[in-house]
Formats: C-alpha cells, sequence, structure tokens
C-alpha cells in the first residue's frame, strides 16, 4: 500500500478539526465516536494523514456545535482535491521525492517564506544553468529523465510569477555566492540572475559577508527555512520549520522549535547586509567572475 502522502491542504484541514474538537471541550476519543470512528483516525487526520469523506466531515462539524454554512464551505474547500492522488506520478511531478513532496506543495499555499542558507543557492532563486550543473553529474533518478530533474526544480519558481506571490525572503551567507557549480558564466549568470529578483518587491534578498560579524549565537551553518501558509478556516495559519540534513528531511510545527528558529531568523537576519547593501555587494561578487 502506498504511503499517504501529506499536503498542505491535509494540514490545514487537521488544524481546523483540532479547533473544532478544542472549542467543543471534547477529546479526540470523544469526537471521534460522534461520526463513528476511531481516536486513532482522527489523530491520523489532525496530523495531515489519511481522509475523511466530505458527508462525515461537516457531520462533526455540526455535531461540535459549527454549523455556519460559510465556516463549513471552507472546510469542504480544504478538503476537496487535499488527496491529489496521480498528481506527482505524472511528468516533472515525478522528480519530487516523496518527503520533498510536502514542501512543493506548502510552497504552493504559503504567504510568506523566510529561508537561511549557506554554500548552495536555494532552488526558489536558481536559474536555469545553475539547476543545470548541479544535475550534471547525476544519473537519471529511477526513471525520471534529466530533463525532467531540471523543470522539476525551476517549477517551483511558479510561485514568484503568480497574482499574489508569497513574501520570500532569504539571508544567504557569502558561501552561497562563492562555490562553484559549473564554470564561472555559470555563476555569472546565476548572481546576475539573483541581483534581477531582488529588485521585486516581494522577493527580500540579504547577504551576510564572511568578513560581518555574525555573533557566535547567529546560526549561519544551520539552514532552515520558515512557512507561514493562510487558512481560510478560523484555527489561523499553519507555520512550521523545514530543516534539511545529510540524508534527512524534517518538518517541525511543535511551538518550542517554531521559537527557536523565529529566534535564529532574527539573528541572521539583523547581522546581514541591507537590502541595498546585498544588491552592491551581488554587484562586486559579479565583478569578481568576470575577471
Amino acid at each position: 500500500m502506498a504511503a499517504t502522502v501529506r499536503t498542505a491542504k491535509k494540514l490545514l484541514l487537521g488544524r481546523e478539526i483540532a479547533h473544532m474538537i478544542d472549542g467543543a471541550g471534547l477529546s479526540q476519543g470523544e469526537a471521534a465516536k460522534l461520526i463513528e470512528t476511531s481516536q486513532s483516525r482522527i489523530a491520523l487526520l489532525i496530523n495531515g494523514g489519511g481522509s475523511i469523506s466530505p458527508g462525515d466531515l461537516l457531520l462533526l462539524a455540526d455535531k461540535l456545535g459549527f454549523g455556519d454554512e460559510g465556516y463549513k464551505e471552507a472546510l469542504r474547500e480544504l478538503r476537496r482535491d487535499n488527496h491529489k492522488r496521480g498528481f506527482w506520478t505524472t511528468g516533472h511531478n515525478r522528480a519530487y521525492s516523496e518527503d520533498l513532496r510536502l514542501l512543493v506543495d506548502l510552497e504552493k499555499h504559503a504567504d510568506q517564506i523566510s529561508s537561511a542558507q549557506v554554500e548552495v543557492i536555494p532552488g526558489l532563486l536558481q536559474c536555469e544553468s545553475y539547476v543545470r550543473a548541479q544535475h550534471s553529474d547525476r544519473a537519471e533518478a529511477g526513471d525520471v529523465p534529466l530533463e525532467d530533474q531540471i523543470k522539476a526544480r525551476l517549477a517551483r519558481q511558479d510561485i514568484l510569477d503568480k497574482a499574489e506571490p508569497p513574501v520570500v525572503q532569504f539571508v544567504l551567507s557569502e558561501s552561497c555566492l562563492r562555490r562553484v557549480w559549473g564554470d564561472s558564466e555559470v555563476m555569472r549568470e546565476q548572481i546576475d540572475y539573483l541581483i534581477k529578483l531582488s529588485k521585486r518587491s516581494n522577493v527580500l534578498l540579504k547577504v551576510i559577508p564572511f568578513d560581518q560579524p555574525a555573533g557566535r549565537r547567529s546560526p549561519i551553518a544551520s539552514p532552515f527555512t520558515l512557512i507561514h501558509a493562510p487558512s481560510p478556516g478560523a484555527a489561523g495559519p499553519l507555520e512550521l520549520v523545514y530543516v534539511e540534513g545529510e540524508g534527512e528531511i524534517r518538518y517541525l510545527d511543535d511551538a518550542k522549535a517554531l521559537t527557536a528558529h523565529q529566534a535564529a531568523w532574527a539573528r541572521v537576519s539583523n547581522a546581514a547586509l541591507r537590502f541595498e547593501e546585498t544588491r552592491k555587494f551581488l554587484k562586486s561578487v559579479l565583478q569578481d567572475f568576470r575577471k
């Protein structure tokens, strides 16, 4: 049996279910009895797994005291197509690994993304030649052609051009700019691409130079991404942290992890150059690659 794919909508719906249960003052077990199911299934739904029929979802809302038609329509919208059955098995979408699929989906629903990076330009900011250079030593992943792998990376950037794009904030260590992928020509294209992106109103880009005193508590060696996705319901936005290590991807949504990473973001952001200073610095790096 295939593993259940967690999606942004499933996580948002899970938050709404938890909100209704808490609002009614019931336990998960007591809520489960209202629709003749198990506590474990309710827990799975709250965690963004499993599925629930439209009938059971609306019945649960009514019995928990959330009968407002506007709210129930928000619940319907969150449930609608939230399983995306087959979405990840066609075209370039096949190139996304199972543990990366949630990030890709979250990016599409987010209204704010804040990311601190080292060594590698983040995927949302990579130009095509840089992507190709990164994939140059990779074989085809199973039945996924190299061109589809490249297309998958670039397709994530579509969110920057939609009608209401998210605000994306990046703090890059200078190592991201200096680490060569491909050759100097590739790096010139990439740095020039960053300069152009930095002029967009929804792209906020800052750099921490090697000689900038970052402070001992600034976690410039620990990449992470904060994601904020609004909800049409009443439970409030979905907030979590994406952390990627060697062979491991984690999504953290507990209060302690969020607080720690929000504080880390404040430190690295404060340690970085200002926006205009960053653009000037990028231009100097571009000149270095032209020599």
